[in-house]
């Protein structure tokens, strides 16, 4: 693959409602956007960072930063085959796992078009249709929590995730399970319970949940395989899962019974299909998490769920849960059976509305490949009314 230029944008995106987990509550996203050229189509990345580096290390800043300065100008100097090349281009950088997604997808999303065939195809999905559960964040009252829960359920979800935090667990737990006895239910802890929290957690198994997810510390397998042999909760691993390595050790610890696959949080399509393969060797199951993603970092998600071993409802929901107006056409939508039917067409399957994209753009840069000059292609960043 011969890769032309890469174009970065950051866009900002106000969301529908604000969205509130143990650590962070967030209204507005400001998203960076990876634009690649190469033999005469565009592939789109998102990197799906924070604004604050709360989920992980990385925020919109430092992958802004590094993509310019670090892996964008190793990839327009590389040569690769394929899309599956880049994880060896960007091995020069440690970590920064958010940033490399964002550009390696890109060039997936590049290199389906260019074969003509469905970006699921060539990532080896299997699936038509992928299941789709929602994740509600923290709300104000339990009323509104639960008004929220039938809202969901109506439009057809399969699952309802809630998030969660120490004093503000057991009481919504409650009032979903009283109203709705047989939903798939799950909750969300995003770390932030300790060890000492192991009986109060205990208690979270009279709610027949599917999985407790990341109950502990978001870099732990081991205290995690303690609490796991005392709960009949699933736990599920997602923050410390960050590579296959990983996924294995928390296998081999029984630290889990189910993982959460994030492309970003793993560094893109190649490690999050040797995540998705060892987990299935294995026999235990996945499904795609959610960050907030505009539609280009959704349609990402939709691609991966298609593989085999995605056998639980993802949080891959509609646009319109979380924009007035998303970045692609056409918007994703969920079927009243809470299923999205997955496009086989090239590429991603949604055109990128770039008029929207322009208007939501507060900066924007160009990189050549034939001498790595760099564009600006927009005013630098400023604050919108």
């Amino acid at each position: 693959m011969k890769i032309d230029s890469v174009v970065l944008r950051e866009i900002r995106m106000p969301l529908v409602r604000p969205f509130e987990t143990s650590f962070e509550r967030t209204t507005e996203r400001r998203i960076v956007l990876v634009e690649v050229q190469s033999e005469g189509v565009t592939g789109w990345g998102e990197c799906t960072v924070g604004e604050h580096p709360s989920f992980s290390e990385e925020c919109t800043d430092t992958a802004w930063l590094i993509l310019a300065q670090e892996l964008v100008p190793a990839l327009l100097h590389a040569e690769i085959d394929f899309a599956g090349s880049c994880p060896k281009v960007f091995s020069h950088v440690r970590g920064n796992r958010m940033a490399k997604a964002a550009l390696e997808n890109a060039v997936w999303d590049a290199e389906s078009q260019q074969l003509g065939i469905p970006l699921a195809e060539l990532l080896g999905g299997v699936r038509k249709k992928i299941a789709c559960g929602v994740s509600i964040g923290i709300q104000p009252s339990v009323e509104q929590l639960v008004e929220l829960v039938e809202t969901e359920l109506a439009a057809g979800y399969q699952r309802i995730k809630l998030k969660c935090k120490p004093g503000c667990d057991v009481e919504l737990f409650e009032a979903v399970r009283k109203r709705w006895p047989d939903i798939l239910l799950s909750c969300d802890a995003n770390a932030s319970y300790r060890l000492k929290d192991q009986e109060h957690l205990r208690s979270f198994d009279a709610f027949r949940l599917l999985m407790i997810e990341q109950p502990l510390w978001h870099d732990d397998f081991y205290f995690h395989s303690l609490l796991q042999r005392q709960l009949e909760t699933s736990v599920c691993l997602d923050e410390s899962i960050r590579n296959r390595r990983d996924a294995l050790a928390a296998i081999e610890m029984e630290s889990c019974r189910i993982i959460n696959i994030k492309l970003g949080r793993v560094g893109g399509f190649s490690e999050a299909i040797r995540v998705h393969n060892v987990t299935a060797e294995r026999g235990v199951p996945v499904w795609c998490g959610g960050m907030l993603e505009s539609g280009i970092g959704r349609s990402h998600n939709i691609a991966l769920s298609s593989l085999e071993n995605f056998t639980l409802p993802g949080d891959v929901s509609a646009s319109s849960r979380y924009w007035t107006e998303d970045i692609i056409e056409p918007a994703v939508q969920v079927s009243s059976k809470g299923e999205i039917t997955i496009h086989q067409i090239a590429g991603r399957g949604f055109e990128v509305k770039r008029d929207h994209v322009e208007l939501l753009t507060v900066r924007s840069e160009r990189f050549h490949a034939r001498n790595q000059a760099r564009s600006q292609v927009a005013g630098p960043i400023k604050a919108r009314a």
